[in-house]
């Protein structure tokens, strides 16, 4: 656009998608989070979605942190939050649901398994991913991996992940 010109925005509103969202919610986990607009970008994507996000300490930052909450914008009030002390905790007061785990160390793709409603999509810290000794607890079928080109890049953005592996599942349980 020229210098002088003015965009135009279109005054359209959000169109309503014949899409079934689950009764019983999905649940996103971040363990360790060290990145507060990742966070608030996840934390978007579930009010969005409907589903739960559960922070596992220790968190890289307070969750009242301002850079958390401009990244989530007004969606706060709308998010299902858990957080918890520790992974075992985590473990204990949700021993029952599905739980996948996402690694690049993971020799399974993603949407090679099948989601159901109420399933835990687990994902590690922005800069190492989730623990070995998490990792190596469970069965591999669980440890699910996105495909990327190694040559170019060594992971993606959490939020990015996050976005991905939850619109595959509900994409699943909405077919």
């Amino acid at each position: 656009m020229g210098k002088n010109e003015q965009m135009r925005f279109s005054d359209r509103k959000r169109q309503e998608m014949d899409f079934q969202f689950p009764e019983i919610p999905m649940n996103i986990v971040l363990v360790y989070p060290s990145i507060p607009p990742n966070t608030g970008n996840v934390s978007r994507l579930c009010a969005a979605t409907g589903s739960r996000l559960h922070l596992i300490e220790p968190l890289g930052f307070n969750i009242d942190d301002r850079a958390v909450r401009r990244a989530g914008l007004d969606y706060w009030d709308s998010v299902d939050l858990h957080v918890y002390p520790d992974f075992g905790t985590f473990l204990e007061k949700n021993s029952k649901g599905r739980k996948f785990f996402f690694s690049t160390a993971g020799k399974k793709i993603f949407h090679d398994a099948a989601f159901e409603p109420g399933d835990f999509l687990i994902f590690g810290n922005e800069t190492y991913g989730l623990p070995d000794e998490i990792i190596d607890a469970q069965p591999s079928d669980q440890v699910l991996n996105i495909p990327i080109r190694l040559d170019n890049v060594r992971s993606l953005n959490l939020s990015n992940c996050a976005a991905v592996v939850l619109f595959e599942a509900l994409r699943q349980i909405n077919a």
